[in-house]
């Protein structure tokens, strides 16, 4: 028990696959999109992006933008 981590934003993905039938990179893909047209997008006006615009749930959407945004930190 002790050498298990604990779950990341990652863990979400194949259930937001199967959910919403579009792969997790076609979801990052939106969310880099929504950051290349307002580099000075907040975190939460991702999330919202996906929510309304595409009709994901707040803890899906939450794990792509946090997962993307990790992504391009490290870059």
């Amino acid at each position: 028990m002790a050498d298990q981590k604990a779950p990341g934003p990652t863990t979400y993905f194949p259930m937001i696959e199967k959910k919403y039938g579009r792969p997790v990179e076609e979801w990052m893909d939106v969310v880099r999109a929504a950051v290349a047209a307002d580099p000075a997008a907040k975190h939460m006006e991702l999330v919202a992006l996906l929510k309304t615009e595409h009709g994901m749930g707040h803890g899906h959407a939450n794990a792509v933008v946090a997962h993307t945004l990790a992504q391009a930190r490290t870059a």
